[in-house]
């Protein structure tokens, strides 16, 4: 199941009124009348807003969030509420793999995720603040966009953290660009933050000159065919002209490794910490038996850190993302895989992190594309950009596609 809620009535009115629009020659947006979800952490008016949580079955807030009102005035044709797990976070939801019924989709996006890969949708709203968008993009074999943290207005989401963003899991590179661009052209980004920024038309292919090859802590989990695949993938950029920094090669990367190789525990810290609320209110104003045993035990960690643990972690972070941000003078992306291997077997995990939670320590924007295949099924490849950069990530992410051949996603 990758939907929590359909709105088919009000689906066929939008796309009816659509279809007007276009007659008349007045179509609102390049995505209007495009089939799309809604991450079900993400408010809508008309909708129930559950959050992958018991505790909250059934709740209406009574309001759009601002990227709702966004895709609304896009004329963008929202479909339904598409699964998430408790909270955005790491209990599992009951959505399956299109690609294979007995394995997980990744998370927490994964209803997004599967809905766009069988085919239902066109695109879906993700969140990311570990590895929620990419993650499920690449088990799932469609395109992820991550943007730079503050990219994409989030009012009117449970999604508190300040590693955490909206983002588009899509069937295509040029509708994730899209519907990201047409979003952040009508809600701005996060208050504070400039929002995604370049031409509302999908950036033209520029091959980059120079790309950073990252292992990331991913490396080690990552099976020896899906290493294979990547370093093929490598071989034919290196034909196309395109020079590789690594580890070995170049001594700024080595430093960056060494600083990313401890994103998974430096976020955790961050995250909890910023859960303390709402779980605290949650669990005293609310019936605490709805929030999962993850959850609880969560919260009763939040409340055992200090804040000085928090700020120490927050200089940690800023620091890692000034050296990251060196990189960009002598390189225009970093690239590694999505995840170690194809989805996992089994529904009672969202799969593993590793590789992508660098991207979001970083905040800086980040796209998986469906162009690697290992037991059959599929596995992205990951790029990583620059801060405020997106527009030329979205360039070396066409230009890689037409030097592999484009997406081998397919439909299903």
């Amino acid at each position: 199941m990758a939907f929590e809620y359909l709105d088919l009535a009000g689906a066929r009115r939008a796309a009816d009124a659509s279809t007007e629009r276009y007659a008349r020659g007045t179509p609102l947006s390049s995505i209007d009348g495009l089939p799309v979800g809604v991450k079900d952490i993400i408010e809508t008016a008309d909708m129930p807003t559950g959050m992958g949580s018991p505790l909250f079955a059934g709740y209406r807030g009574g309001r759009d969030a601002a990227s709702v009102v966004a895709l609304r005035e896009a004329g963008a044709v929202i479909v339904g509420k598409t699964v998430t797990t408790e909270f955005a976070s790491q209990v599992a939801g009951k959505t399956h793999n299109p690609w294979d019924l007995a394995r997980t989709p990744g998370g927490s996006s994964s209803g997004s995720a599967a809905a766009v890969a069988c085919g239902m949708l066109r695109a879906g709203l993700g969140t990311q603040v570990i590895g929620s968008i990419l993650r499920p993009a690449s088990y799932c074999g469609c395109v992820g966009y991550k943007p730079t943290v503050g990219g994409i207005n989030r009012g009117g989401s449970l999604d508190p953290h300040s590693q955490s963003t909206h983002g588009v899991l899509a069937a295509s590179l040029g509708d994730a660009w899209r519907v990201a661009r047409e979003i952040s052209a009508r809600a701005g980004g996060d208050p504070g933050y400039p929002g995604i920024r370049g031409p509302l038309t999908p950036p033209e292919p520029a091959l980059p000159a120079t790309l950073a090859v990252l292992e990331t802590p991913g490396w080690a989990l990552a099976t020896a065919d899906a290493k294979a695949q990547l370093g093929a993938l490598l071989e034919r950029l290196r034909g196309a002209g395109v020079a590789l920094l690594d580890r070995r090669t170049n001594a700024l990367v080595e430093e960056i490794e060494t600083a990313i190789a401890g994103a998974r525990p430096l976020s955790n810290t961050i995250n909890t910490w910023e859960f303390r609320w709402p779980l605290n209110t949650f669990a005293r104003d609310g019936d605490a038996t709805k929030l999962s045993a993850f959850m609880r035990d969560k919260l009763a960690e939040a409340e055992r850190m200090t804040l000085q643990e928090y700020q120490a972690a927050l200089e940690r972070r800023a620091a890692i993302r000034t050296l990251f941000g060196r990189l960009a003078a002598s390189a225009q992306a970093a690239i590694t895989l999505s995840a170690p291997d194809a989805a996992p077997l089994g529904l009672q995990s969202t799969g593993e992190p590793a590789f992508v939670v660098a991207g979001s320590l970083l905040g800086v924007p980040a796209i998986s594309l469906p162009l690697l295949r290992t037991q059959g099924l599929p596995l992205g490849v990951q790029l990583l950009g620059f801060t405020d950069r997106d527009a030329e990530l979205f360039g070396v992410a066409a230009a890689l596609e037409q030097i592999t051949g484009g997406s081998e996603r397919g439909s299903r």
